[in-house]
C-alpha cells in the first residue's frame, strides 16, 4: 500500500507555520506529510452520556497512528437533553445541534485537516456529527458510542426514561418525590446513553441505515467488547476511505436517506429523526422532502421491532438478536441494496452476513408487531408542511378526533387550563408561538401532556402545538412539530376558540375546518411582548433557523430547492384527503 499523505501543501508559508507548532508537540517529521485526522470528541464532564469518550479518543489515537495516519483530538459543544435543558425551558437543546456542526466546522475546515471520525453519543450529537460530515464532505466515519447499564437491565424497578416519567407525573400532581430519588440514584449504572428506542439510540442505528457507521454499530452496549470492535473496525474504515477518496456525499444519497427512514419505520424509532434527517440532506446537498417520504413510507412499512419505549423489549434484547443489523437485513427487500457505505461494501453485501431475525424480539416482513406506523406524519389545511404523532405498539388509538380548539399561548397557560376547567373532554388543546423561531428553539410540552394524564383527560382531550414532546409520550392524540409554526405565518397562528380541528391518524390529515375567507380576513399571529430569549445564542438561532420541513437547519443564504424541500408538493397533498 502506498503512504497516505496529506492535501495540505506542506512548504505554504502556513505549511511551514504548522510544522512549528506540531514539532513542538512531539510529532515526528516522518508524520508531518501524513493525512491529519480529527477526533471528533463531542462530550463533557455534564452527563453519563459521554463519561467514557476520553477513554475512547485515547484507544482511537492509538488505532490511527498505526494505521498511518496522524490524529488531533478536537472538542465541541456536548448537550444531554436531561441536563442542558434546565435554562430556558429547554430552549438550548435543539439549538446546540446546529452549534456542534459549527464548532467542527470552524475546528476542522479552519484547520484543514483531512478526515474525521466522529464519536456520537448523546441525543444531538449523532445528527450534527452527520450534518458536519455532509456539509465539510471529508472522509468520515461515524462511531456509536453505545448505551448505559439500566436499572432495569439490571433487574431493579428503573431506568432513566421511567424516572423521567413518574418525576414529570409527580411535578405536575405535587406527590412527594422522595421515592423518586432512590429509584433516580439506581437508574444508571454505567456511562452511555439512555437505554431504549429514544433519540440517541435511534440515531446511532440511522448512522448504520445510513451507510455512515460500520455494519453491526448500533445499538450496542457502552465499553463493551462489541463497542471496542466497532471502534477498531471504525478506524480502520476511515483510513480505507481516505485511500479510496470515498467521501460522505458519495454515501449520503436520496436512495440512502430512504432507507435510513424505512429502518426508523420499521423499529418505530424516534419522531426527532425526521427533522434530523432532513437536516442532514440539506447539508449534503440532497433535495429530498423527508417529512412526505415518512409519511408515504409509513403507510407502507411494516412494524418489525418493539423496543421500550413503544414496546416491551428493552434495547439490551434487541442488540442481543442482532439489532440494527438484523433489521437491515430483514427489510432488505423494501431497501436500496445498491447504496455504499463506510465499510467499502453495499448495504445488501452487508445485511448478506448480518444474523437473521429471531422471529420473536426482532419479527420477519412476513409476521409484523403491526403496519400501522409508530411514527404517523400528517399534513393537511393546518399542517401543510407537516405535523407528527408517536404511537405505541400496539396502537389501541384512538385514530381519529374532531373537536373545537382551545388556544394557548405556551404550555404554562394550558396547564393551567386543565385546572380552571377551560379544558373539557372533546377539546383540541392547540398550544402555540413554541416553534423553532417562535420559542425561540422550541418548546417542550410534555408537562402539559402529564397534566392531561394526571386528569384523566390524555385520552378525551387532543393536543395540537408547533413544539415538540417526548417520545415517552405516545398516547393519546397528540401533534406536534407543525409546520409552517405559528410564528413563521403558519395557519396554526389564525386558529380562534371554537375552530374545528379535525385528525385522522389513519390518512395522515390534520385539517381546520375554516374557510380561507374566513382565515384572511383575521389578524395575524404575533409572538408575545413579553418573550424572553436572553439576548444571546437564542436570538441569533431566531433570525437563521429555517422552518422545520427544512431540517431546522441554520441557513443565512438557504440554497434554492434544499431548504424548501418539496414543499409544493406538500401544498398540493393538503388540499384534498389521500
Amino acid at each position: 500500500m502506498p503512504e497516505l499523505r496529506s492535501n495540505f501543501p506542506p512548504n505554504s508559508a502556513l505549511g511551514i507555520t504548522r510544522r512549528a507548532h506540531w514539532r513542538a508537540l512531539g510529532i515526528p517529521v516522518s508524520d508531518l506529510l501524513k493525512p491529519k485526522i480529527a477526533i471528533v470528541n463531542t462530550s463533557s464532564e455534564l452527563a453519563a452520556c459521554y463519561a467514557h469518550l476520553d477513554d475512547i479518543a485515547a484507544v482511537l489515537k492509538d488505532e490511527l497512528r498505526g494505521l498511518g495516519v496522524v490524529p488531533f483530538e478536537i472538542r465541541t459543544t456536548a448537550p444531554s437533553d436531561f441536563i442542558t435543558s434546565a435554562g430556558r425551558a429547554g430552549r438550548y437543546i435543539l439549538p446546540s445541534r446546529d452549534l456542534i456542526v459549527n464548532d467542527i466546522e470552524a475546528a476542522v475546515e479552519g484547520a484543514k485537516l483531512d478526515a474525521m471520525i466522529c464519536l456520537s453519543s448523546c441525543d444531538k450529537t449523532t445528527p450534527a456529527h452527520l450534518m458536519a460530515a455532509g456539509r465539510l464532505n471529508i472522509p468520515t466515519v461515524i462511531v456509536t458510542c453505545g448505551y448505559q447499564h439500566s436499572g432495569l437491565a439490571a433487574g431493579r424497578e428503573a431506568d432513566v426514561e421511567e424516572v423521567f416519567l413518574l418525576a414529570s407525573k409527580a411535578v405536575v400532581t405535587g406527590e412527594p418525590v422522595d421515592d423518586l430519588e432512590v429509584l433516580a440514584d439506581d437508574a444508571i449504572l454505567g456511562p452511555g446513553v439512555c437505554a431504549g428506542l429514544a433519540t440517541a439510540n435511534s440515531m446511532h442505528i440511522v448512522a448504520e441505515a445510513l451507510g455512515m457507521a460500520v455494519p453491526g454499530a448500533a445499538p450496542v452496549r457502552a465499553n463493551s467488547e462489541r463497542m471496542w470492535d466497532t471502534v477498531r473496525r471504525s478506524a480502520v474504515a476511515l483510513v480505507d476511505l481516505i485511500e479510496r477518496d470515498v467521501r460522505p456525499r458519495d454515501i449520503i444519497t436520496a436512495g440512502s436517506i430512504q432507507n435510513a427512514v424505512r429502518t426508523m419505520l420499521a423499529v418505530g424509532g424516534s419522531i426527532n429523526t425526521i427533522k434530523h434527517l432532513q437536516a442532514i440532506a440539506i447539508e449534503s446537498g440532497v433535495g429530498i422532502d423527508v417529512w412526505e417520504t415518512f409519511r408515504v413510507l409509513g403507510r407502507e412499512t411494516p412494524l418489525v421491532a418493539a423496543v421500550r419505549p413503544n414496546g416491551p423489549w428493552l434495547v439490551e434484547n434487541f442488540e442481543d438478536v442482532g439489532g440494527g443489523a438484523t433489521v437491515l437485513r430483514e427489510i432488505l427487500p423494501l431497501l436500496d441494496g445498491d447504496q455504499l457505505t463506510v465499510s467499502g461494501q453495499t448495504v445488501a453485501e452487508n445485511a448478506a452476513s448480518a444474523r437473521p431475525a429471531d422471529g420473536k424480539i426482532i419479527r420477519p416482513l412476513s409476521d409484523p408487531y403491526g403496519t400501522d406506523p409508530a411514527i404517523t406524519v400528517l399534513r393537511g389545511t393546518l399542517a401543510p408542511g407537516g405535523a407528527v404523532a408517536k404511537r405505541p405498539v400496539p396502537d389501541p388509538g384512538p385514530h381519529t378526533f374532531t373537536g373545537p380548539a382551545r388556544v394557548f399561548q405556551n404550555r404554562e397557560e394550558a396547564i393551567a387550563g386543565i385546572s380552571s376547567g377551560r379544558l373539557a373532554p372533546g377539546d383540541v388543546a392547540v398550544i402555540r408561538g413554541i416553534g423553532v423561531s417562535g420559542a425561540p428553539g422550541m418548546g417542550m410540552t410534555s408537562a402539559f401532556i402529564f397534566a392531561l394524564h394526571a386528569r384523566g383527560l390524555a385520552q378525551s382531550v387532543a393536543l395540537v402545538t408547533d413544539g415538540q414532546f417526548s417520545g415517552l409520550v405516545n398516547q393519546g392524540v397528540t401533534i406536534g412539530e407543525v409546520s409552517p409554526e405559528a410564528a413563521a405565518g403558519g395557519p396554526l397562528g389564525l386558529v380562534q376558540d371554537d375552530d374545528i380541528i379535525d385528525i385522522d391518524l389513519k390518512t395522515g390529515r390534520l385539517d381546520l375546518l375554516v374557510d380561507a375567507a374566513t382565515l384572511a380576513a383575521r389578524t395575524p399571529y404575533a409572538p408575545p411582548a413579553d418573550r424572553d430569549s436572553g439576548g444571546g445564542m437564542l436570538d441569533q438561532y431566531e433570525r437563521l433557523v429555517q422552518p422545520l420541513n427544512c431540517g431546522a437547519v441554520l441557513c443565512a443564504r438557504p440554497a434554492a430547492g434544499l431548504c424548501e424541500p418539496a414543499l409544493a408538493t406538500a401544498l398540493a397533498s393538503t388540499s384534498t384527503p389521500n
